[in-house]
């Protein structure tokens, strides 16, 4: 049976591009701030992920099947609705930081904001410094 593989991948696409062609100024602003963040916590230079995702550093997960795959350490994308944070630790472990941080939703390991101006920037650059951290420990290079 051939392994399937990951339908999102890493491009060679300008992240800077990208970022310039998103058509809302608020989004694109927080974007912008998003990156600075991310990069700051990961030392890593931006990557496109598919067509809308900009992903930082990479790590190699493995599911119980065997399947594995490689995906960001940690990333983000202006979709429609919100700005969506890839926060792939997940949220549990920063029961504090979240109550800090503002208002949001998630799921697993996605964090969707409306704006950064409904978050404490603070907050937000902890708990990206904490989760790479973290998968750095857990997902050594």
């Amino acid at each position: 049976m051939a392994k399937a593989e990951a339908k999102t991948k890493m491009t060679g696409k300008s992240v800077a591009a990208f970022l310039a062609g998103v058509t809302d100024d608020r989004r694109r602003r927080d974007c912008k701030t998003v990156l600075a963040i991310m990069k700051a916590a990961t030392k890593a230079p931006p990557k496109m992920w598919g067509p809308s995702i900009v992903g930082f550093g990479t790590y190699t997960y493995v599911y119980a099947s065997g399947r594995e795959g490689v995906w960001p350490r940690i990333g983000f994308s202006p979709r429609k609705r919100d700005l969506t944070l890839y926060i792939m630790t997940g949220y549990d472990r920063f029961p504090a930081l979240m109550k800090k941080l503002g208002k949001y939703k998630n799921g697993k390991s996605c964090l969707y904001v409306k704006s950064l101006d409904d978050i404490d920037l603070p907050t937000l650059k902890t708990l990206v410094k904490e989760s790479v951290a973290w998968m750095k420990r857990k997902y050594p290079e």
